[in-house]
């Protein structure tokens, strides 16, 4: 599909400020929208949207089809009538990040209020009308996840195969009991579910009205906890206890001297095979009404993955293993037509992995902090294809200052000899850089924007605890960003 050149910024929703511990899809969503208008910036760029579990990770979550309630607006909420401000009294002081601790223990409180006086509305409530057509629409899904999570919950969290035998086999009469006696819980579940897709269509919405398109991005693989895996066993490889046979990561790199063990179960591409990829058209279907246009994590991972034996301490005992190839996206094509995707296509990338990408003429991806190791770097942008979305950095690097302050002598030496500017602000001219290259895109973090340090960033991969958590103050995006970001988009024709 092809792209017009724009500019964007990454933000996630969690990311945005507010008074409830968490960025929502709320007043602080709508203002961020107000100035990206301004600015004449037309790329929004978030991470996957999905519900988080152990580790606070997005690309790890409990359904690849879910939206993460903790990202509901409670303000909206209050407008729908369904909360008032005396809810809000047992409110936890937050601090300036994410407590994701303190958000899990306050939150879903908060939420289940808003579900007991949604089931008081007065039946002609538009909301009631609205939510039914929404449980309707979305059953294909909807009906497996409110179930896996209600049995979660009554278990404690405990992941699906620690569950009893009947319902983690799944055994018809096990669930048809528990959905009797646990049918407000399911229903719970149903409204988080409705309450989130509406406040995100309307988001959505509201950008598209302003020129902006909203870039989303989907993991290749799934989590193990979750109700995808627990609802098609047969499309995963696991033994007879629901335990992966073979888990997901990638070889030493860039990242990490072990590689990095990311647990996933590894799909069995020729059960998919069996089906045209019906799993996976539901599911970037799902997506496509999500998202103008979406990322899709480890895009390697189709031409070829790393497989390592469950059990393993690292990823380093594993082997590379043939993926589904041209056979997954000649189906979804015939199903959705020309593709809005952008192919992550970093990390150790073969011939394959090319041939794929560009046989389906989808954009690959730049980071520019990779680029100062000479000048046949691919990273750098006098060797940019025009079909590429570039980026200062990803949630996965550091941010443009803290790159600056933990590279190596040399990458500092080249970066400033291909530039011709100093070190007096880095993230401006890594941003100034990235706009004036040739590529389709470029989209900066909002962290680069704001000039800020390592201690605000997003991610770091193969470790847990203490990321995702960043947020934006609430007058950080100032107009003096507004006419900056205006004047580079004038400048180089974004």
């Amino acid at each position: 599909m092809a792209f017009e050149r724009s500019s964007g910024v990454l933000l996630h929703p969690t990311s945005f400020p507010g008074k409830y511990g968490i960025g929502d899809l709320g007043p602080s969503a709508y203002a961020f929208l107000d100035k990206l208008a301004a600015s004449n910036t037309k790329l929004w760029q978030v991470l996957p949207l999905g519900p988080t579990g152990y580790g606070d990770s997005p690309y790890q979550c409990f359904s690849a089809f879910a939206g993460n309630p903790y990202m509901i607006s409670p303000d909206i909420l209050v407008e729908w009538g369904l909360l008032t401000s005396n809810d809000f009294e047992t409110m936890p002081e937050w601090g300036s990040t994410v407590d994701f601790g303190m958000v899990f223990e306050w939150k879903p409180s908060l939420l289940r209020v808003a579900y007991q006086n949604f089931k008081k509305l007065d039946p002609k409530n538009q909301l009631l009308a609205d939510h039914k057509k929404f449980v309707e629409r979305e059953s294909y899904w909807l009906e497996e996840y409110a179930l896996f999570m209600a049995i979660k919950a009554v278990n404690n969290g405990a992941a699906w195969n620690q569950w009893d035998k009947e319902l983690r086999k799944r055994e018809k009469s096990a669930l048809s009991d528990f959905a009797q006696a646990h049918a407000d819980l399911i229903g719970e579940q149903k409204f988080l579910q409705f309450a989130f897709f509406t406040q995100w269509a309307n988001l959505k919405q509201y950008a598209n009205d302003r020129g902006i398109k909203v870039i989303g991005d989907i993991p290749i693989f799934v989590a193990m906890d979750s109700a995808d895996v627990w609802a098609n066993p047969e499309l995963f490889y696991l033994d007879s206890k629901g335990q992966p046979t073979v888990v997901a990561g990638v070889p030493p790199d860039y990242f990490s001297a072990t590689g990095q063990l990311w647990g996933n179960p590894l799909f069995k591409w020729k059960e998919h095979d069996k089906t045209e990829y019906a799993w996976w058209i539901s599911r970037v279907g799902a997506c496509l009404n999500l998202f103008d246009i979406f990322r899709i994590d480890h895009f390697r991972g189709f031409a070829g993955y790393w497989e390592v034996p469950f059990g393993e301490p690292t990823a380093e005992n594993g082997r590379w293993v043939k993926g589904p190839g041209a056979k997954l996206f000649k189906a979804i094509k015939k199903a959705f037509g020309d593709l809005p995707i952008i192919a992550e296509d970093l990390g150790e990338i073969t011939p394959d992995v090319i041939e794929l990408r560009d046989h389906f003429d989808l954009p690959g991806m730049k980071i520019y902090q990779f680029a100062f190791s000479g000048p046949d770097n691919p990273f750098l942008p006098h060797l940019y294809p025009q079909n590429c979305v570039v980026y200062t950095g990803s949630h996965d690097n550091d941010t443009a200052w803290g790159w600056y302050h933990s590279a190596p002598q040399h990458e500092k030496d080249y970066y400033h000899e291909y530039t011709r500017r100093d070190a007096k602000d880095v993230p401006v001219d890594m941003v100034n850089a990235i706009w004036k290259s040739v590529a389709v895109f470029a989209v900066a973090p909002m962290q680069d924007l704001l000039g800020l340090g390592g201690d605000c960033r997003m991610n770091f991969p193969g470790k847990t605890g203490g990321y995702w958590s960043w947020r934006m103050n609430a007058d950080a995006f100032d107009e003096a960003l507004v006419e900056r970001l205006k004047r580079l988009n004038y400048l180089y024709l974004r």
